[in-house]
């Protein structure tokens, strides 16, 4: 199982310059110290050689010995006599044996005696300055980094808000806000890709939502135009004499009235036209009658009952989708329960198919085969757009296994608890911690 590490934007940035500053920091830094390491032991050892050129013609004048000069030191370096072996002037750097500390500078010259004179020093103070500088680096390098992380944080920061605002913009688009642009939401006086994308967003929202325009009216002009041929039909029917072919008739035709009544209500819904008419309502007593009218079989239990304001014919045709889906879809018992402004029907069929539960209920689509072949798929279609103009929530789920027998299906509604927008909202209503779904 691969792990996947996800970090803002402003973090990446931050780390990546961050990094390149450490990088160009410590490159810096070895390569200024090693200049300045070597300029400092080039420049002293010509100041050695200057010293012991001076001892030498201090001690060919006088015969004493200046700047703690001696006399074929018994510790000359090896290369160092060879050089005077050769009547040769010669300076030699001697790293310390523990690897540490200041190199010792060694100096010698040859004397016409046939002896060697010779200076040797350790030059702290000049290391000194050498450690003084490395110190410098190291506090310069680590400012550099913590600049970069700052301006990291401050350009990822700039741009993952731009793209965030960019996202939440796109996001209640997808929700149906058709008034939403990205470009507006993105704002800002820097001009950069994220305004691209929100001119492509935008522009993918204006053409799909033309497309949806022109098939939603086409839609509704086809069923517009099937009513009176519809209608005429079923007047005819009842003219033909009785018997079994009458009443096939009958049945088909009054079929094809609720579904061209269906498809004009989905268009209505689509084009966000509908409008609320708000009234109080005692939830429990108000959905116990209507549940008894439309199931006689199925059972209500009202928990807890609330008053809301809402549109009764509205909430009506909710509950007549949603029980009429469960006794064509399901299996009984159809259990309706009421909590507060929470509405569940449930029934003990095979539950929601996994289409349905994934992206929502889509017209013309009935599930899988174990709930298809009965009705349009129009029902939770029109339940879910008639919750959206009461300002509720409809969401759908399945019985989990090791719950009671482990099957069945439940849609629950959640209601407002203040009216609803003049389009619909999708109010985030907290369910209880004992029945949340």
């Amino acid at each position: 199982m691969r792990l996947a590490l996800r970090t803002g934007l402003r973090w990446k940035l931050s780390a990546a310059i961050a990094l390149v500053g450490a990088l160009v920091a410590i490159a810096l830094t070895l390569v200024v110290h090693n200049a300045a390491r070597l300029s400092m032991l080039d420049n002293s050892r010509d100041v050695q050689d200057e010293r012991v050129q001076f001892a030498k013609r201090f001690y060919d004048s006088t015969g004493r010995l200046q700047f703690d000069a001696k006399l074929d030191d018994p510790a000359l370096p090896k290369q160092l006599k060879d050089a005077s072996d050769n009547g040769l002037r010669a300076t030699y750097l001697q790293e310390p044996k523990s690897g540490k500390g200041e190199p010792e500078v060694w100096a010698s010259v040859p004397l016409h005696d046939g002896k060697v004179l010779s200076l040797h020093t350790t030059f702290s103070d000049r290391f000194a300055v050498l450690a003084g500088l490395d110190r410098s680096l190291v506090v310069d390098s680590i400012a550099v980094v913590v600049g970069g992380c700052a301006l990291g944080v401050l350009i990822g920061g700039q741009l993952s808000r731009r793209l965030r605002k960019a996202a939440a913009a796109a996001g209640k688009l997808a929700e149906g806000d058709t008034g939403v642009r990205v470009r507006e939401a993105v704002g800002g006086r820097i001009r950069d890709e994220t305004d691209e994308l929100a001119r492509a967003i935008d522009a993918m929202a204006d053409a799909l939502q033309l497309r949806l325009e022109a098939e939603r009216r086409v839609t509704a002009d086809i069923a517009h135009e099937l009513r009176t041929p519809v209608t005429g039909l079923l007047t005819a029917a009842e003219l033909l004499p009785p018997g079994r072919p009458t009443e096939l008739v009958r049945d088909r035709a009054q079929a094809l009235r609720t579904l061209v009544e269906d498809v004009l209500e989905v268009a209505r819904l689509d084009g966000y036209a509908e409008r609320a008419e708000l009234q109080e309502v005692a939830l429990g007593e108000f959905v116990s009658r209507r549940v008894k009218l439309l199931d006689s079989h199925a059972s209500i239990q009202v928990l807890r009952g609330a008053y809301v304001h809402t549109d009764p014919r509205r909430l009506e045709r909710i509950l007549g989708n949603l029980l009429a889906n469960a006794a064509r879809h399901g299996s009984a018992p159809v259990e309706v329960t009421v909590e507060n402004r929470v509405i569940r029907v449930r029934d003990h069929g095979p539950g929601f198919p996994e289409a349905l539960l994934r992206e929502g209920p889509s017209r013309f689509r009935t599930g899988s085969s174990d709930r298809a072949g009965r009705g349009h798929g129009l029902g939770l279609t029109i339940a879910a757009g008639q919750a959206r103009v009461l300002g509720a929530r409809l969401t759908f789920r399945n019985v989990a296994p090791e719950q009671d027998d482990g099957t069945g299906a439940i849609a629950v509604l959640w209601l407002p608890e203040s009216a609803p927008t003049d389009t619909g909202s999708y109010p985030v209503i907290a369910p209880p911690e004992h029945h949340r779904d």
